[in-house]
């Protein structure tokens, strides 16, 4: 049986003639940059996301410089997060050369130990940039008592995490600011990049309009140095498409999610496998299913290839240990938590069209792995 790890092609089917119909009725208008499919998927994500504005934007990668931007992170500031995310968290804050600070992750949950910030922050610190990592919100309340008693905003990465909940509150509504990915494999996937950031904060959502057009009040006065960073038409069309299905989507990857650990609970394993941990707070939406594997990941990764189940590491090597960031001065040991996720986790096939006979296959090619 072949399991791909995704498989879009499955979920455009049901799509096709849907989509098909608003790309060409974006051809037909000729509107290909913010156009009224942006603004309605700009009205649907503020609404969904339990905010005031949602404003769209070329990429999720964009959508985080762009939030720094706004909140002024420049030269020499610091802004604290994790190494245990994909590399556009880290590299917004090196682009405005501001310094990453990293403190380590939650065992558990893989997102930052709110624990461990207080201890990392400096009168350089300009920002907190929590990553709500594999469809689950980190730990907001903390997060949220230590930028109340300093001031310093909290930046959701929500990359991964769009209708993701900490205790009610929907990922990107929590901090000042919120960024969002419509990458091809996100839950809600466009059809190539495409980002959004999501705020209350009506100033904040002005200044972000207007830095994602060149930093112009019009297109010819300019009031600052912005980006060309405009989510446009065919992409929001898409998306607009899509979206009437997302919390369906996202429940139905929660339930094939909760299939999997129940089948993991029941298999004679005669090595360690640990489904992921759910906080009882949260909403998770599992855009990742991910286990930890505490010995021999990567044989397993190759043996459960050769069986055709597609599996990813998310991620193999921690921000601080990449050589562009070898400046920051980090050796190997210093986030202990988020070099053995790097080393013992797993992500398994999760898709809403995933069938029942899928994951027993998956499990059972697991517990067939012998070391």
């Amino acid at each position: 049986m072949k399991v791909p790890l995704l498989n879009l092609q499955a979920q455009y089917v049901s799509l096709r003639d849907d989509v098909r119909r608003a790309i060409d009725q974006v051809f037909e208008t000729q509107h290909f940059v913010l156009g009224e499919n942006g603004r309605t998927l700009e009205r649907l994500v503020a609404e969904y996301s339990q905010t005031k504005h949602a404003i769209g934007c070329a990429s999720g990668s964009d959508a985080l410089l762009l939030a720094l931007m706004a909140l002024d992170v420049g030269r020499d500031d610091e802004v604290i997060t994790t190494p245990f995310t994909f590399f556009a968290t880290g590299s917004a804050i090196a682009r405005l050369g501001a310094k990453p600070v990293f403190v380590d992750i939650n065992k558990a949950t893989y997102n930052i130990d709110p624990s461990q910030i207080s201890a990392a922050i400096t009168p350089r610190t300009k920002a907190i940039l929590p990553v709500h990592l594999y469809g689950q919100c980190a730990e907001m309340d903390p997060l949220l008592e230590i930028s109340k008693k300093t001031g310093i905003p909290l930046v959701e990465d929500a990359a991964q995490a769009i209708g993701a909940e900490d205790r009610g509150r929907r990922a990107g509504s929590i901090g000042k600011v919120g960024t969002l990915s419509f990458y091809p494999t996100k839950n809600l996937g466009g059809a190539g990049d495409g980002g959004m950031l999501t705020t209350n904060d009506d100033a904040l959502a002005e200044r972000l309009r207007r830095l994602r057009a060149h930093g112009g009040a019009n297109e010819y006065e300019h009031i600052e140095v912005g980006l060309n960073s405009r989510l446009d038409e065919l992409q929001a069309a898409v998306l607009v498409v899509k979206f009437r299905y997302l919390d369906n989507w996202s429940n139905n990857r929660a339930l094939k999610a909760e299939r999997y650990s129940q089948l993991f609970r029941e298999a004679d394993l005669k090595f360690a496998v640990e489904p992921p941990f759910i906080r009882p707070e949260a909403r998770h939406i599992f855009h990742q299913y991910v286990i930890r594997v505490p010995e021999h990941r990567d044989r397993l990764a190759e043996f459960l290839k050769e069986k055709g189940v597609g599996t990813k590491v998310y991620y193999p090597i921690p921000l601080h240990e990449q050589q562009c960031f070898a400046y920051l001065g980090y050796p190997f040991g210093s986030f202990p938590e988020s070099e053995k996720a790097a080393r013992e986790t797993l992500a398994l096939p999760v898709y809403p069209e995933l069938t029942d006979e899928q994951q027993q296959y998956v499990v059972d090619a697991i517990k067939s792995f012998a070391f």
